[in-house]
């Protein structure tokens, strides 16, 4: 039965009231899988006399239902093929004719199903598109241009390929002499219209998609039909970057314009042309040189300017990254005009800047210091300063330090100026790249970055009377950038009074402290041991904590609680690296921990947050509790628990790693009745079906099994639990975590209870590997025979995988070994699983009646295959200690619909025969005992050797 139309629209209406939007968004998980519901989603955005915002809520629908929905990972349709149709014909004209948010999701929708069927399966597309283009109607072209621009857009990212470049041609056979029809057209309207503000700005609305549009179709390789009518799109390109008509200016001077976002456009695409096509575009650059130097010189600094200024400046970087341009700006006068009428008055602060610090201190510290300020004006003058001081160090050097000295000496009585000698002398100083792990690692050696630091800087970050707070940011972002050239020593000097700045009643300064604090605690040398540690922070660690908690609790609205991630980053950071030495006052640490889990679940609104928040709760979890994990799970499973029963999925995934840990790192006993709790809830569906849950779900189910092994035979769960396995294994996505679970199912449950479903499980094995699956999958396949193939004493073994072969197809055991298994282990890589190779080849050698007798050729196959191992003994050592900490900076994380994993709280290799040691000492005793098991039948196999092989295993078997 179809979704009713009504009914949607008012499940729509209630997903934006905060009170009814949780069983809202149940109920449209309901109708999503009535048929037709994405034709009814589409039916309600196209509806005109509904209220906006369900319409808007209805694209959104629409555009999470097709990333779900619309195919699976090998790109078959899950909707049915006439609904695929349906979709595709529908939504460009519908995407045309609707208001410009409702445009911003179908664009979004567009480009995902583009990316599955675009072009093999939508060759009509291109087509579709360029019949629409109208000479003179900018409604409709801009309507076009959005879809022909969220589809061509994905290219920008990607690396060559045949593929790509295919698809492309595909496009600029049938789009690129249209395309440049309509900019020559828009070009002609807007000469037309330039006393009509309505229709100007419309069509300058189609220039910018134009331009966005120009640089998609370029930015793999330049366009044979743009290479041959180049002079025309320059005199274009130049006569809209310098264009003005008044009635294009915005009144708000917040509020960039059109004008200013085509010159923006064109400003991105000069960049790109001049860093990839020189040899041909470098003829025209001269005359945009000049005019990006006139716009610089003369814009004002009203942010409404921002993306303009920064764009151009790139455009600049690039000409002064070129050899055939650069020369230009070696001469002592033109870069004293750089430095002046560019670099400075894009570094200085702006009143705008202030009130920023001033009124959104949260928003200033993600532009200033967290890398989103890419765009801004001071970067993007520093990357120009810098591109021209890596061609001309010296000059660069002695021309910006006249003006960092001037303005040091004018900061003696105003900071504005202080502050901009610092912006100056940082844009000089750095080499390269501002890292987040690191900071700057190479610097100028024209300057001294410490010696600058003690005489101009030291004294704001030392003193609390007449500093400006952001005199206070600057000293505390000069250390951060700085960090790696600064000594053990030196840090030991700086650390008490960054840890009394964040005493601070100033939110920025605060928090800027805490940045700098972690990013210390996160630096190592080049050996990769910490440049300061647990030994330095110690005396300090619980009045820090206490006090970061305390600034994290100062607002108790979730929103406002977990505004500032750089707090939480911070406490993250301190726990990883205190350790076991948090013991002492854990449960102090646990009271904040959960109090913050309690307040924030009810709204989760800040991704970085809530996971910084959840890696503290996985240091704690791993190192922090002397009582052993009974405690802990006292303490955790209230409000886990709670966050299970009100359906809270942002949290979940997190919550069920750190229950995972909490097993793992007791892995014996009687399973807790908090865990028996768990177990019904774990076989359904529900859980399974977000994509997030999964890789956290099947860790906990794998820890469970163990503990709970007896109770899960004795409650016919066993089938259940291997029908979770057979989901898992169907998707490639999910197909290791498949593997996690069955090896759980393999080490735990007695051989009894999963003898009636082995061949039903090896059936579906042996189907993923008849279909050309990838070689991961073919590694995990080779372990887990290795691991029962090894588990002999558990009544498994190579014969009981034999015989199950036998049930699926007789014999075909010798073309699983001999293609698989054998060539596959080889390729094993970590010596966990070397190891297991070994053990497994060992006990097939010593005590498999099959290939004893039956396989006479695989047992030198196999003694081969294990010589071949034990040439390079595999060696398993323990992880210890901080292993955990340094893998990846978080920041690299995404966050989002995916999983993402606690780092604080991974799971450690597991070593099913930990008492083995010294493999070799092992394969000679094991030999040994099953020749004597076999009344010496073992060493009566070696005439099946070779000379090689019989030299080989001489020094096992006596």
């Amino acid at each position: 039965m179809a979704s009713d139309l009504g009914q949607i629209a008012q499940f729509l209406d209630a997903t934006l009231d905060p009170v009814k939007y949780k069983k809202a968004e149940a109920d449209l998980k309901r109708e999503e899988k009535k048929p037709q519901f994405a034709l009814q989603l589409l039916k309600i955005v196209a509806t005109e006399n509904l209220e906006p915002k369900i319409r808007l809520s209805g694209a959104l629908c629409f555009k999470n239902f097709i990333r779900h929905n619309y195919v699976d990972e090998d790109r078959n349709y899950k909707l049915p093929i006439d609904e695929v149709n349906t979709i595709k014909q529908e939504l460009i004209g519908l995407m045309i004719a609707c208001p410009a948010t409702i445009q911003t999701q179908l664009g979004e929708a567009i480009s995902i199903i583009a990316d599955s069927d675009f072009w093999d399966r939508w060759d009509t597309l291109v087509a579709d598109l360029v019949s629409r283009f109208s000479p003179d109607n900018f409604k409709i072209n801009n309507g076009v241009l959005e879809v022909a621009h969220s589809i061509f857009v994905r290219w920008r990212p990607l690396y060559r390929s045949d593929e790509l470049y295919m698809e492309i041609n595909h496009v600029l056979n049938a789009f690129a002499v249209p395309f440049l029809n309509l900019l020559s057209a828009t070009d002609q309207q807007i000469a037309a219209h330039a006393n009509d503000k309505v229709a100007l700005k419309g069509y300058f609305n189609t220039m910018s998609l134009l331009i966005k549009v120009f640089y998609d179709l370029s930015c793999q390789d330049m366009p044979p039909q743009f290479e041959s009518n180049l002079e025309h799109i320059s005199t274009l390109l130049h006569k809209y970057l310098t264009y003005e008509n008044p009635l294009l200016a915005t009144e708000d001077d917040s509020e960039a314009g059109v004008v200013e976002t085509v010159k923006a456009d064109i400003c991105e695409a000069l960049e790109l042309y001049v860093n990839k096509f020189d040899d041909d575009f470098g003829r025209y650059t001269q005359v945009f040189i000049s005019s990006a130097w006139s716009l610089l010189s003369t814009i004002g600094p009203e942010t409404k300017y921002d993306n303009l200024v920064s764009k151009a400046l790139h455009f600049l970087t690039a000409i002064a990254g070129t050899a055939q341009h650069s020369g230009a700006f070696n001469d002592e006068n033109v870069l004293g005009q750089v430095v002046q009428k560019v670099v400075l008055p894009n570094v200085a602060l702006r009143e705008s800047d202030i009130e920023l610090f001033e009124d959104e201190p949260i928003e200033f510290i993600r532009r200033d210091l967290e890398g989103s300020d890419t765009d801004s004006r001071r970067r993007a003058a520093t990357d120009f300063l810098r591109q021209l001081q890596g061609r001309f160090e010296q000059l660069v050097t002695n021309v910006a330090g006249r003006y960092i000295n001037y303005y040091l000496d004018q900061g003696k009585t105003d900071w504005k100026h202080k502050d901009t000698a610092i912006s100056l002398f940082l844009s000089v100083a750095a080499k390269g790249a501002v890292t987040a792990a690191q900071g700057v690692r190479t610097v100028n050696p024209l300057v001294n970055v410490v010696d600058f630091f003690q005489q101009n800087i030291a004294n704001d970050l030392i003193s609390d009377a007449g500093v400006e707070p952001i005199a206070k940011v600057d000293a505390i972002k000069y250390l951060y950038t700085f960090r790696s050239q600064l000594t053990r020593e030196q840090w030991q000097a700086a650390f008490q009074p960054l840890i009394q700045n964040m005493g601070s009643s100033n939110y920025v300064v605060y928090t800027y402290a805490a940045i700098c604090v972690e990013r210390l605690l996160f630096l190592t040398n080049d050996a990769g041991a910490r440049v300061f540690g647990r030994v330095d922070i110690e005396p300090f660690a619980k009045d820090l904590l206490d006090h970061l908690f305390k600034l994290v609790e100062k607002e108790n609205s979730p929103a406002k609680m977990q505004e500032n991630e750089f707090l939480m980053r911070c406490i993250m950071r301190v726990l990883i690296v205190m350790n076991t030495g948090i013991s002492g006052y854990v449960d102090s640490i646990l009271d904040h921990l959960v109090g913050i889990t309690n307040i924030i679940k009810t709204n989760p609104s800040n991704p970085r947050f809530y996971y910084y928040h959840f890696e503290a709760l996985g240091a704690v979890v791993s190192c922090g509790s002397s009582g052993g994990t009974s405690s802990l799970e006292d303490r955790l499973w209230g409000p886990f628990n709670q966050i299970i029963t009100e359906d809270v999925n942002e949290f979940m995934p997190y919550v069920f790693q750190l229950f995972a840990k909490l097993l793992e790192l007791n892995p014996s006993g009687a399973l807790p009745n908090y865990y028996q709790a768990l177990v019904p809830p774990l076989m359904l569906p529900t859980l399974w079906e977000t994509r997030g849950n999964v890789p956290a779900l099947t860790r906990l189910l794998a820890a469970i099994i163990p503990r709970a092994s007896a109770s899960i035979v004795a409650e016919n769960q066993v089938q259940p639990i291997l029908g979770i396995f057979q989901n898992l294994l169907a998707g490639k996505k999910t197909e290791q975590n498949a593997f996690d679970l069955l090896e759980s199912i393999v080490v735990s449950i007695n051989r009894a209870a999963i003898e009636p479903y082995f061949k039903d499980i090896l059936s579906l094995l042996f189907t993923k590997l008849q279909s050309n699956p990838s070689e991961s999958f073919k590694l995990r396949f080779v372990r887990f025979y290795h691991l029962v193939s090894a588990k002999v004493e558990t009544g498994l073994g190579a014969d009981f995988f034999v015989s199950q072969v036998d049930l699926v197809q007789h014999n075909l055991f010798v073309q699983i070994y001999l293609s698989i298994v054998l060539p596959t282990s080889e390729l094993l890589v970590r010596p966990i699983d070397r190891k297991l190779a070994v053990v497994s080849f060992a006990k097939s050698l010593g005590d498999s009646a099959a290939f004893a007798q039956r396989y006479v050729k695989g047992w030198r196959f196999t003694c081969e295959a294990m010589l071949k191992m034990l040439v390079n003994p595999p060696k398993v050592t323990s992880g210890a200690g901080e292993e955990m900490v340094n893998e990846a900076d978080v920041d690299d994380i995404g966050f989002g619909l995916g999983f993402t994993p606690l780092n604080t709280c991974k799971k450690g290799t597991r070593d099913d025969f930990p008492e083995i040691q010294d493999m070799e000492a092992w394969v000679r005793q094991y030999f040994a005992d099953a020749n004597t098991r076999h009344n010496g039948a073992i060493a009566g196999y070696m005439d099946r050797l070779t000379n090689e092989g019989k030299a080989g295993i001489a020094r096992f078997v006596s």
